[in-house]
């Protein structure tokens, strides 16, 4: 007998890029932990995080972005955009810029500052910097996208911090930002 899928748990599965955590409820994905140091770390800390304590069984949709995952990880170019999302109690600006996160493609990348003009909140680079790390879905809300302006780095709070980041865009082969007006938030 197989077992049957949960409305809500964490399972934990291994890339290319290292072990990765995922937790779920029946509105879609509530945590992913980038990869610590081996599995039992990987899973300790999304268990810090308020995932669900039990292992469970992904429904289809999280089985999906599992797949999705690993493929990225293994280089393949993947749009995350359609996978669901459960953010919780995600203030507005945090929904906001989530959202808009969620358009940038493959590759593309979006300065601090220009994720704050692209939701109303221009010169508010500090304040989307601060909810970058409190981003609970990181590579499928791809905060590793948003970059400092002059296409510096900036910061990255999720293990081995900014050399994840330069890890994943590079996995990407990410464009630096377009010039004002133009590119991935241009209307």
């Amino acid at each position: 007998m197989s077992a049957k899928p949960t409305d809500k748990g964490h399972a934990v599965f291994e890339t290319a890029l290292g072990w990765i955590g995922i937790a779920w409820s029946a509105r879609g994905i509530t945590r992913l932990q980038l990869p610590e140091r081996d599995r039992d770390a990987t899973r300790a800390r999304l268990l810090s995080r308020g995932a669900p304590a039990e292992p469970g069984e992904p429904p289809a949709p999280v089985q999906a972005a599992i797949d999705a995952l690993t493929r990225y990880a293994a280089g393949e170019r993947v749009d995350f955009a359609g996978v669901a999302v459960d953010l919780g109690e995600a203030d507005d600006l945090r929904q906001a810029l989530y959202a808009r996160m969620r358009l940038l493609g493959y590759g593309e990348t979006v300065t601090y500052g220009g994720l704050a003009e692209a939701v109303g909140r221009p010169g508010m680079a500090r304040e989307v910097g601060e909810a970058m790390g409190r981003n609970p879905v990181p590579i499928i809300v791809p905060c590793h996208r948003v970059v400092a302006a002059g296409g510096r780095m900036g910061g990255f709070s999720a293990p081995g911090g900014v050399f994840t980041k330069r890890r994943l865009l590079d996995l990407e082969r990410a464009r630096p930002p377009s010039p004002p007006g133009q590119g991935a938030f241009a209307f």
